[in-house]
Parts: C-alpha cells; structure tokens; sequence
C-alpha cells in the first residue's frame, strides 16, 4: 500500500452525459472541468452514477481517455474497470493503465454471487502484470453486486496482489470499517454511501466517492478538509447541510434524482439514461426540486 498516500479527499463519481442516445463527450469534459474548478482531489470515471453497464467497452474505455485529457493533470483521475466478466475487467483494466490512469476501482464482479476465494483468484488474475506503482481499490457494494468482501478476504487479497491499496466502501456496514481498518491500518477506505460520509471518515476513511459532488464539488472538498484538520465540529455541520441532499440521491435508482437535479441546477442540459434506467417521473422531480430548494443549492447556481 505504499505510494498511496495521495489517495484521499473528494473523489466525485462522474455521470455520464447522454445526447439522443449517444455519449456527450464534449458535456462530460464541462463536468471534469467544474471539478477542477470546484477543488476536488479527483473523480472516478465509469462508476455506479455512471452507468457503466448501459455503455460499451469502448465508450467505457473513451470515457477514460476523455477525462485524462480533461484532467490536465490538474486532479487525479481514478477509472473503474470493474465487469461482472473475468475478460471485460481485463480489457478495461487493460486500457485504463496503457491512458495513463491515476488509480483503478475494480469492483466485485456483480450477479454471479462467487465464494469469497473466487474473489481472491479473481482480482489476483485481473491485477497480475499490473505496475507495482499503480494503486487500485475494491469497490464493496454488496446491494448492487449481491457479494459481500469479508475481511479474511481483504487479508488474503492484500497478500497476494501488489497494489491494492484500499476500498471504495457502499454499505451501511461500520463495523467492516473499524475492523478493516484495525487489522490493515494503511488500507484507503472511500465513503460510498452519501448519508454516512461523515460517520465513515470519523472512524478513519479517508475520503468520499459520493455522486453528490456532481452537484457541487466544493461542499464535499470542505468536509473532507474539516475532517482531515481535525475539525469536527465543522465537518458535522457540513453533513447535516447535506444530509437531506444525501438521501435524496437514493429517492429512487441512483442516478435518476442526481441527473434530474444537476439538469435543475444548469449542470446538464438533459437528464437523459438508457433504457432499463429511465429519467424521473414528475412526482420524483417535485419532489427533488423541494430538496434543492431548502438545501440552497438553487441560489448558489444562480452565482
């Protein structure tokens, strides 16, 4: 885990702008650029608020060479390559360390449900050959991929694969968290879960993964400073700030509210998915547009 240190703060997990059906590449690099602006450390390309499984491998992959370019080397930028297919996360994996990629977010291979010694053989096969200066995370989202990480296993993965540096955390789960943390105390846990990002770095995360910044960057750098500073009473009021806005990301399938609300915002210029996912529904929209409205989020657009 070494070399990693860098690995921390607001890493906002980008959406992935659509325009009649087709990636908007040229609207993603407006949204790489307002997290420059905004401050934070860096973003994640092709996460969950992505939609990563509506897009094909080579969108996936172009995602990433657009973001890097964007970027500048102005932020880190971390791609998630993880599949629910051996083969796909190789190739993506592939491509995200030949663009130059900042760090990996390889998350558990989704619907197949494997023992937890198929987790290990599996990031051990996706992760041989990998540069042994180029850190990469699991992503744990249990509710989404339907496999939980237990910590024998974080033990033995951290044993037999260089680079593995941390884990982007989804789950209500704490507990995990503090025994994580106590039996690897260098492992670079990320918050996933928006209502707990408070609660998660007090306990040693050292930063967020939260479709929240997608929003506003800049509110999420603050907590993650606070935090960091040892100023708890700051970073507890920031939370609660947040809080409302937090659960409203999650008032139906992330990221419907979150792309509704960013089009509010003047962030996007639709909210627009591929199909199963589907924009919000008016009840939805009233309903989110009560939450911008008391969060102050429309008076800070309008500056």
């Amino acid at each position: 885990m070494n070399g990693a240190a860098w690995l921390r703060g607001s890493f906002p997990p980008l959406v992935t702008p659509f325009r009649a059906g087709a990636v908007d590449y040229e609207a993603y690099v407006q949204l790489v650029e307002a997290q420059a602006q905004g401050g934070s450390a860096g973003i994640v390309v092709n996460g969950t608020t992505g939609e990563p499984s509506t897009l094909t491998v080579q969108e996936r992959n172009r995602l990433v060479d657009v973001a890097l370019e964007a970027a500048a080397g102005r932020l880190r930028v971390v791609a998630a390559t993880g599949s629910q297919s051996l083969a796909e996360t190789q190739a993506l994996t592939a491509h995200a360390v030949e663009a130059g990629a900042d760090a990996l977010l390889i998350v558990t291979p989704y619907y197949i449900r494997p023992p937890q010694r198929g987790l290990v053989a599996y990031y051990a096969a996706v992760t041989r050959g990998l540069p042994p200066s180029l850190p990469w995370m699991i992503y744990h989202i249990p509710g989404r991929a339907a496999v939980q990480v237990d910590l024998e296993t974080l033990r033995a993965i951290a044993d037999r694969c260089e680079g593995f540096a941390g884990m982007k955390h989804a789950s209500t789960d704490l507990g995990f968290v503090a025994d994580a943390l106590k039996a690897l105390p260098e492992l670079r846990i990320f918050v996933g879960l928006e209502e707990l990002s408070f609660p998660m770095m007090a306990i040693g995360a050292v930063g967020l993964m939260n479709a929240a910044g997608n929003l506003h960057p800049r509110i999420l750098v603050e907590l993650c400073e606070a935090v960091e500073s040892g100023d708890l009473v700051t970073a507890r009021s920031l939370h609660e700030r947040m809080l409302e806005l937090n659960r409203a990301i999650f008032f139906d399938t992330n990221p419907i509210p979150i792309k509704y609300m960013m089009k509010r915002l003047g962030l996007l210029e639709a909210n627009e998915h591929r199909l199963p996912m589907v924009p919000a529904t008016e009840e939805l929209e009233r309903r989110l547009d009560g939450v911008l409205e008391r969060c102050g989020l429309f008076d800070l657009a309008m500056r």
